[in-house]
């Protein structure tokens, strides 16, 4: 279920669980976004002091990641923290840009025999907590592409 960022109530706003996930707007769906060294092209998720490829220190321009990719490795967690359901799916899922990002895979049953690697697999946003604020967190995951 993929939700637009709006305010939900007076006051009440929508912010994403981590700094590399951009919610969009005015119509334009939530996105990844990378740092792309301008010496070498290698491109990164989360910000950079030097690039890993070529050691130059920038500039680092940030590009839009693609909203699909391919199911890479995933292990299926049995036990977790309270309040977690278990069991789900933790993957890595390789993005067509280079880079990979470390997700929760849902709407698949978690059996080896529905994960098939280099499953092509989609990005989708939800809520999935309040912050300390009552703001709605949003957080992205990856599932089987439509």
């Amino acid at each position: 279920m993929t939700q637009q960022p709006q305010a939900v109530a007076e006051g009440k706003k929508v912010r994403p669980i981590v700094p590399f996930l951009r919610l969009g707007g005015n119509g334009e769906k939530p996105y990844l976004v990378g740092q792309k060294c301008a010496a070498c092209g290698a491109v990164y998720i989360g910000s950079r002091v030097a690039c890993g490829k070529c050691t130059a220190t920038g500039p680092f321009n940030e590009i839009r990641l693609s909203g699909t990719g391919k199911l890479y490795v995933y292990t299926i967690v049995y036990q977790s923290v309270p309040g977690i359901k278990t069991p789900y799916v933790a993957g890595i899922v390789d993005l067509p840009e280079g880079v990979s990002v470390s997700c929760t895979v849902i709407d698949v049953e978690p059996d080896p025999r529905k994960l098939p690697f280099d499953m092509p697999l989609e990005m989708v946003t939800q809520k999935v907590r309040e912050d300390k604020e009552g703001n709605d967190v949003i957080a992205f995951f990856f599932r089987p592409a439509r």
